[in-house]
């Protein structure tokens, strides 16, 4: 369990705890573990390489075992990635001279000549009927020693592992800043936070845990343990129930129940009574998920139980045999008699769904009176509702002021697993004066939240990265930064990789990239259908993998003709993403002089897992600026596609419409949080990668600097969700 907690700890904050062991010369092991990190893009901050080197030779090799195989597996690089064209990126032929070959080879196959000549004669040319077609022709050894060394390169990715403290300390800390976090955890976040508060439960625990699914999964840690559960509402009850079935605690997929134990049964039912008694308006909560409700009371057996009859009332609401009027009901009768007023003063006891209704409040009111309670309610309110709602809010309200709205514009719609799709707008724009007013008092009271900074250290490269105002606008990996954020783009070689393991039906994933002009009008395409063009080649097409499978397109920066370039994985085949044993998708930068082989852990600066609905992911976009120089806008969508038969040339319309949507979004950043912060520190400098300060900064940043002073606060894309005021 202690090597598990280490390499969570490793993973999610780039410090390795402090090594423990006897005493000795660790010095030459601790410089071969540095060398053999490099190799893979990553290296031992000095304090961790002088800690290293005071423990035994032995002790110094069991860490680098663990932590190689971890930051090896980060990157990408504890997969073998062959590709089919042993050369690639040279020597890549004609798509349809390729074919043709393929055709020729299986004339040549005498168990495979006579069903090829009876589809030739049908017209249609089936690819994976022929022989040679999908599968690699060479091993994995046979494709190195076809490639040279890769040339070192300034621009080789470097990432820093710091020292960090003892594991207990790193783990309770890790614990406390996950389960106390004010924005949502994406599905690897509420992973690791469960391993957590499992070791942490008789630990110390956070003042609050204010988000619903992150409490679920400490609840289930806490229940497993015997000691209290943490509930203040029905649906807290719920998420609960859904966690110990394994199921969705975000309750956007439906769960389905086990049967519990009666100790659990007693637990759930118990909570739920003390909930209701406390507060018999909180079962009107019920109807906004009945029927999960309806099927847990299937499993808990409340009448068994006449001790807890609040229990029984929410099943009896949840059946329909109970009535539990709820608050959004009130809500929808005062609107829908025109009661704009009314409705304001109702939602004031809830002000978090007061500010998520403002732009149905504003559209709605019919007189300028009208615009100015809700805009008056809203200010009110604003200091009882959640730093990551508030700001939400205010970039929501950004945007729609400078939207036309009406008929004939077009909405992006993305939810919480990341699945997109357009839709036609037709909502009235909003007043202009209202949306100022709102986003400024907004401004200040989210600028009233944060903290004094002191000295205040920014990495301009981190400005314009999104604020994590959700866990589930981004995924799981190496390099990966929230959507809507934007990274510059350094080199003349762009390569991007998709890797998959089929579980235990034949799976085929196809890595495309589509190439758009400033309209979002297809230029060109990359695939296994166009494998070579001006910009780039494919690698080719691999159309099983039950030992794993990878795909690769290079493209050359200076020759792309559009202004967009739009890598996608396509489901051809097989398993979804969520089904298949590992999924992911990365891209790499280098010179054309570096060569080397087709992936390379150095030049890796993205590598995210795919792991959502629907059958084509769009990761990033990249997009040429004025300037002409390119830069990555990070996405982590999924469209619905096709059951099967994916492909970049069936969907370059409902990727161009969905791209034109997002691209224009402007996403609150880390500017706009770190020009608030700016006026109440006493110091504000740009880092130049140089000279750290003397004394204790709050540094904001990519990457944490080497040198800074240990009363420091860092925030680096690992935790930056700690700069959203709570």
């Amino acid at each position: 369990m202690a090597h598990r907690l280490e390499q969570l700890i490793v993973r999610r904050t780039l410090r390795l705890p402090s090594p423990t062991g006897p005493s000795g010369d660790g010095s030459v092991a601790a410089r071969q573990f540095d060398a053999a990190l490099m190799s893979v893009g990553f290296k031992l901050s000095a304090r961790l390489l002088e800690r290293l080197s005071g423990l035994s030779e032995g002790t110094v090799v069991d860490t680098a075992v663990r932590t190689l195989g971890t930051v090896r597996e980060t990157v990408g690089d504890h997969v073998r990635h062959n590709v089919y064209f042993v050369d690639f990126p040279a020597n890549v032929p004609d798509t349809f001279d390729f074919w043709m070959r393929c055709v020729t080879e299986a004339l040549a196959d005498d168990t495979a000549r006579e069903s090829t000549l009876a589809r030739l004669r049908t017209g249609v040319l089936d690819l994976l009927a022929l022989p040679s077609y999908g599968t690699y022709r060479h091993t994995y050894a046979e494709m190195l020693a076809a490639h040279d060394e890769l040339v070192a390169a300034a621009g080789d990715r470097v990432t820093v592992l710091h020292l960090g403290g003892a594991l207990d300390d790193e783990v309770t800390a890790l614990y406390l800043a996950l389960a106390g976090s004010s924005t949502p955890l994406g599905d690897e976040g509420l992973t690791d936070l469960e391993t957590l508060a499992g070791a942490c439960v008789a630990g110390p625990q956070p003042e609050a845990i204010p988000v619903r699914e992150n409490r679920a999964v400490v609840n289930r840690a806490r229940l497993r343990a015997g000691a209290d559960l943490l509930l203040d509402t029905v649906t807290d009850v719920l998420r609960l129930a859904c966690a110990l079935s394994d199921g969705d605690v975000t309750l956007q997929e439906p769960t389905r129940f086990r049967a519990l134990p009666r100790p659990v049964r007693r637990a759930l039912l118990a909570g739920l009574d003390a909930v209701v008694e406390a507060s018999p308006a909180k079962s009107a909560d019920v109807h906004a998920h009945r029927e999960a409700f309806k099927r847990l009371g299937e499993r808990l057996h409340p009448h068994e139980y006449p001790r807890w009859p609040h229990a029984a009332e929410v099943f009896a609401v949840a059946r329909g045999e109970k009535r539990a009027r709820s608050f959004d009901s009130r809500v929808e009768e005062l609107l829908g008699a025109g009661d704009v007023t009314g409705a304001v003063a109702l939602l004031k006891s809830a002000p978090g769904r007061l500010l998520r209704a403002l732009d149905r409040l504003l559209r709605t009111a019919g007189t300028e009176e009208e615009r100015d309670a809700v805009a008056a309610a809203a200010e009110e309110v604003a200091p009882r509702v959640s730093g990551r709602v508030v700001l939400a809010v205010r970039e929501h309200l950004h945007n729609r002021a400078g939207e036309k709205g009406g008929p004939g514009e077009r909405r992006v719609f993305v939810n919480r697993l990341g699945r997109a799709w357009v839709a036609p707008d037709g909502r009235a724009p909003l007043p202009a004066p209202a949306c100022r007013r709102l986003i400024s008092a907004f401004d200040a009271e989210v600028g009233r939240r944060l903290p004094e900074p002191g000295h205040l250290l920014i990495d301009p490269a981190v400005l314009d990265v999104a604020l994590p105002l959700s866990g589930r606008a981004t995924t799981a990996g190496l390099g990966v930064l929230p959507r809507g954020s934007v990274s510059a783009v350094e080199g003349g070689l762009l390569r991007f990789f998709v890797y998959w393991k089929q579980t235990g039906r034949s799976t085929d994933y196809d890595l495309s990239a589509l190439v758009l002009d400033s309209g979002y009008r297809t230029v060109t395409w990359l695939s296994y259908t166009a494998l070579r063009d001006v910009e780039g080649t494919h690698s080719g097409d691999i159309t099983d993998a039950p030992d794993g499978a990878s795909e690769f397109i290079d493209l050359r920066l200076d020759a792309v003709r559009g202004d967009f370039i739009v890598p996608q994985v396509n489901i051809y085949s097989g398993e979804g993403f969520e089904e298949v044993e590992e999924s992911f998708f990365g891209f790499m930068l280098r010179e054309a002089e570096q060569r080397g082989r087709p992936f390379e852990p150095r030049t890796v600066r993205m590598k995210s897992d795919l792991r959502g609905p629907g059958r084509v992911a769009l990761p990033l976009v990249f997009v040429r600026g004025d300037d002409g120089r390119w830069h990555a806008k990070w996405l982590h969508l999924y469209l619905k596609g096709h059951p099967s038969a994916n492909r970049v040339e069936g969907n370059r319309v409902s990727v161009a419409a969905l791209l034109r949507g997002i691209v224009d979004r402007e996403h609150l950043t880390v500017r706009h949080l770190t020009g608030l912060l700016a006026g109440r520190a006493t110091a504000v400098t740009s880092w130049d990668g140089e000279k750290v300060p003397d004394g204790p900064v709050t540094y904001i940043g990519l990457e944490r600097p080497e040198g800074l002073h240990p009363d420091s606060r860092v925030l680096t894309p690992e935790n930056l969700r700690d700069l959203i005021p709570a």
